[in-house]
Order: C-alpha cells, then structure tokens, then sequence
C-alpha cells in the first residue's frame, strides 16, 4: 500500500512538473530594456523569428537588438554586440582624472569649423552645425546622454578651450572637462562652384496719329531683367574620440550635387548614420 501512494505522488509531481514546464516561455531581452515572452521560432545569422502566446503572427527581429534569449528549457544564449572599447579602457595605459562610471556613454559635440573658400568662415555657422548633430543625434542614439551644445560650450569657455587654442588640448582633456566618454568634432567646407545668369527684357512702343491718321509722335519704354545664381560645393568631415584619446570614427563625405544655399544637411546626415553612435 505504502509503496502504491509512492508511486502515485510520484506520477502527480511528474505531472505538475511537465505542466509548469509545458508553460514556460522563451523570453527575448532586447538591449533597450524591453522583455518580449513567447516563443523563439528560428534563428538566423542576422535575426531571429519570434511568435507571442496564442498568436500566429511571425515577428522578426535583427540581432543586433538582442541582448539575450532565455530559453523556456533555461538555456541562456548571450549575443554579441558591438565591441564597446569603454569596457576594455581599464586596460589602457592612459590614466583619467575622471572613472569610466563618470563619462559612461556621454557625447559631447563640439562647435564645428566652418571654412569659405579655404579660409576660415562664420563662427555661427559652426554652431549651427553643432546644434543640428545634436538634434540628429538625440532622435538616434538610445542609450547615450547627450551635452546640450549651450551647456558643452559654456564649458569649454570656463576651462579655456577656445577654437583657437583647442589643438593645445587632447582629446582625452577635452574629455575630462566635459566629463563625456565621446567627442564629435566636425568640419564644414564650402565652395564657390559655378554661376549662372540668366535675363529678358520686354519693350512696348506707343503711336499717337492725327484726325487724318498721320503720325503725330511715337513713345515706347524698354524693361530687362537679370539673374545670377550661385552655386556652391558643400563637405562635411567627421570624426569621434574617445576618452582614451582613441578615434573611432573619421570620415568625410561631399554633397553629391551643388547647391544654391550652401546646405550641408545631406553629407552630414550622411556621415552621421553611419558613425558608431548612432541607433535606428
């Protein structure tokens, strides 16, 4: 008898076993915090396909968002993601005033050089260009705090680090000022490129006659207009340091076609989406 109950206690545990193990989820931990729970369908070599309880439709998603998958077997499988060099700093030879915890995924984004003609151009300009990256940038980078450039410059100010004299300051200097880990620091170069004029004129003459329809006198006026438009060749270079004085980033890019207003919105954004820093 006594072993009889043993046998049926035993088959009622494996029973509540299987269940509770029968309704058990994959969980999906995405790097921006989010859980997703359900099941874990297929894995490829770029995503993965995921399906929500008691539902049929087939989410995909790129692997590069996955921190982790924890199995509903407790299997976890880890993902790589993109080699953060803060986290391998400690083993760098260059010493900090400030810890990584203090400069942890924070950008600061210097006042750009503006160049007319090869020679140096509107301060205002460079500023111009440094609040745009800043808006670009506080859209596309989850994860990262962003120095408002009025606070980054006033900064700047304080410590004495004008454009003028900022080739007098390392990267990791700049850093420590700032208390950021990255530095965005670009360039805008715009040129003279080609003109073009165009014009046209209208004339109107006015005939006044007598009572026996001879020519009295004649009146007219002449009008001419003219335009001339130029055009302009726009580069944007960019280039990001790290803490450590390591650059991770440097590149330019060229507007692809001339403009009438000098934009450089299109090789910066450019630039911009492919750099490191930036998120979709």
């Amino acid at each position: 008898m006594k072993t009889l109950y043993l046998f049926i206690v035993t088959i009622l545990f494996s029973i509540q076993l299987f269940a509770q193990s029968g309704n058990k989820q994959d969980v999906v931990l995405k790097t921006n915090g989010e859980e997703m729970k359900g099941k874990v369908t297929k894995i490829t070599d770029t995503d993965i396909s995921f399906v929500y309880p008691n539902e049929t439709l087939e989410y995909t998603i790129k692997k590069s968002d996955i921190l982790k998958i924890t199995h509903a077997s407790g299997r976890i499988e880890n993902f790589s993601q993109p080699a953060n060099l803060a986290q391998t700093r400690q083993n760098d030879a260059v010493a900090m005033s400030a810890s990584p915890a203090d400069h942890h995924n924070k950008i600061a984004i210097l006042p750009f050089t503006f160049m007319m003609d090869n020679q140096p151009g509107s301060e205002e300009i460079g500023m111009k260009a440094q609040q745009d990256t800043y808006d670009f940038l506080t859209k596309h980078s989850a994860g990262y705090t962003i120095l408002d450039p009025r606070n980054t410059n006033a900064k700047l100010i304080k410590a004495g680090i004008t454009r003028d004299k900022m080739i007098g300051f390392t990267m990791k200097e700049i850093c420590d000022v700032l208390g950021v880990e990255y530095i965005v620091d670009g360039a805008v170069t715009q040129n003279k490129g080609y003109s073009t004029t165009s014009s046209s004129g209208t004339s109107n003459d006015k005939v006044k006659r007598d009572g026996s329809d001879k020519v009295k006198s004649v009146s007219g006026y002449n009008t001419s207009y003219s335009n001339a438009v130029q055009r302009y060749d726009v580069a944007v270079s960019l280039h990001i340091y790290m803490d450590n004085n390591a650059s991770i980033y440097n590149q330019s890019h060229k507007a692809f076609l001339s403009n009438t207003d000098g934009s450089y919105s299109s090789p910066l954004e450019y630039l911009l989406k492919r750099c490191p820093l930036y998120r979709k």
